[in-house]
């Protein structure tokens, strides 16, 4: 029997409240969207609230950081920072000392490797980092209902996605009692409570399951007789909760078409952490013909920004959240002499919409200045929306050709909706000029997955991604009207191909996210050898 709509008055009374509280505060973070020329303030005190604290530690006040500095002395004196730099002040905080990025005690650590190869990271999350992102996942349904000018969203519950809440005490810190574990683990072990009364799902003993399909089983049999309104998750692993559930009511002998119609009050999917171009159309389908989509740009380091208007428009800054941007020009851009860079990057103030930035961040952590990878390009100014375009680490340019992944991305979606085709997953790598074994002009080689379903010819694929490639990218078809680049080739690749990739990476399930293109062959010759060796 599916979930019914639940009238107001079949409310618990304390669910009545949350529900008025929640659309009092929607009305309110309306009211405060609508102000103008709020952002700069907002950053210039969140500046002030960082830099008293910061001076309070043994790290930045080393670094010469002080209580009365002003942003021109903090961008002389403090250099733009990686984790590799910050690694022996963190190691500090692992082992328990206090007083080193940010004042007191750290007893939690984000686990995060990215999307990118590397060491694995232990981000600080302090308890005013875990405030800040109370707050900000909050905001982030605020957000949502303030713009579609309802708070129907809290009158069922939410179901996230997420990575196992199942934490790792970190020995190194005994006697004291800290943890490591996936962010979403750690936030969600620390809701408020009436959140977890009301809303969170999947629970608390589903949540900490770490295999994910033991976890995606557990997950349907809770939720499918559920009132559930809200849905957060990435993507692909939306669209396999989506079949799993659909499988599931087949076995009850109940045929649904799509999600609401299994939860009739279901009407939001918070989205974010990969572009939701390649997966659009079937996402439509499996969720249901009412479903809004809404955006956030989540990372480990902090909640960066929230759609606050239509799809397309940008994601709104979240400047009053605790955390201090600064922005580099990506043309400047060099993470192998981050230490002369300091001086080009540019508070909110400075930025322009249509270029491209590499985002840094000062945050409650003790993370100061930090590069945490990722591009991003702002729509407009007043008010501050961007979007974000990819990975320092993950762009296309093996040929200075300087493709960004949201290129890629925006191309092969355009191509793939021409033809009607659905993307399962993808990947873009270079081939190597070998004027002995191969070509003497190097290429893109674009590895494809695809659902089921009729494919126009490989080289009419490989025709029109050129074409959009070169319509997106400058560079690009600078370097192939120059001959500097031969036409790219396309591989088809079988069903369950980059799944069974990110299984032997470790990286199937949760938040985990594929990278979608290298400037290296890493990845394409890991999925050339699996192409190549017959499944058992």
């Amino acid at each position: 029997m599916s979930a019914e709509p639940t009238p107001a008055a079949r409310l618990p009374w304390t669910k009545q409240l949350s529900v008025l509280g929640a659309g009092v505060l929607a009305a309110r973070t309306r009211r405060r969207l609508r102000r103008p020329h709020t952002a700069l303030r907002d950053q210039e005190a969140v500046f002030r609230g960082l830099v008293a604290p910061l001076s309070h530690t043994s790290h930045w006040r080393a670094a010469a950081l002080t209580s009365q500095l002003n942003y021109a002395a903090f961008q002389s004196r403090i250099a733009p920072q990686t984790y590799e730099t910050l690694a022996p002040a963190i190691e500090r905080m692992k082992r328990g000392e206090a007083d080193v990025l940010w004042p007191g005690q750290c007893n939690h650590f984000a686990v995060s490797s990215g999307t990118t190869a590397g060491r694995t990271k232990f981000l600080p999350i302090t308890s005013a980092m875990l405030g800040h992102f109370r707050q900000t996942g909050l905001d982030s349904l605020l957000y949502y209902a303030a713009r579609t000018g309802r708070a129907s969203v809290f009158r069922g519950r939410h179901l996230f996605l997420g990575g196992s809440t199942a934490l790792t005490p970190l020995p190194e810190m005994l006697p004291h009692a800290a943890f490591a574990g996936d962010l979403s683990g750690i936030t969600a072990l620390n809701l408020p409570r009436w959140v977890e009364q009301h809303l969170y799902e999947p629970g608390r003993d589903i949540a900490q399951i770490s295999d994910w399909p033991a976890k995606l089983d557990a997950i349907v049999r809770r939720t499918a007789s559920i009132d559930i309104t809200m849905l957060a998750g990435i993507p692909s692993w939306v669209l396999i909760l989506a079949a799993s559930l659909r499988s599931h009511a087949a076995l009850q002998r109940r045929k649904i078409a799509h999600l609401q119609d299994l939860w009739p009050n279901f009407e939001c999917l918070v989205h974010g952490g990969v572009p939701l171009g390649p997966f659009q159309d079937e996402l439509r389908a499996a969720l249901g013909p009412t479903v809004n989509f809404h955006e956030v740009y989540p990372a480990s380091e902090g909640f960066i920004a929230v759609q606050d208007a239509e799809s397309g428009a940008g994601l709104r800054l979240l400047t009053h959240a605790g955390i201090f941007y600064e922005f580099i020009p990506l043309a400047d851009f060099d993470d192998s002499r981050l230490t002369e860079l300091g001086g080009k990057a540019v508070p909110l103030s400075g930025v322009q919409t249509g270029v491209d930035y590499a985002l840094v961040m000062t945050t409650p952590a003790g993370l100061v200045r930090y590069v945490i990878g990722d591009i991003v390009r702002f729509t407009s100014t007043e008010p501050p929306r961007l979007v974000y375009v990819g990975r320092t680490k993950l762009q296309l340019s093996a040929f200075g050709e300087h493709v960004i992944e949201k290129e890629v991305t925006d191309t092969l979606s355009h191509v793939c909706q021409r033809h009607r085709l659905t993307i399962a997953n993808f990947h873009v790598a270079p081939v190597f000029a070998d004027s002995v074994r191969g070509p003497s002009r190097g290429r893109h080689e674009w590895w494809i997955e695809l659902q089921p379903g009729a494919t126009p010819p490989l080289a009419q694929l490989s025709l029109e991604l050129d074409t959009e490639l070169q319509r997106l990218n400058d560079d690009y078809e600078a370097k192939r009207k120059g001959g500097g680049l031969d036409a790219p080739t396309v591989q088809l690749v079988p069903p369950g191909t980059f799944e069974l990739w990110q299984r032997r990476q470790g990286k199937w399930g949760g938040q985990h996210k594929m990278p979608r293109c290298r400037s290296d062959r890493a990845i394409a010759d890991a999925l050339t050898e699996l192409t190549a060796t017959p499944r058992t």
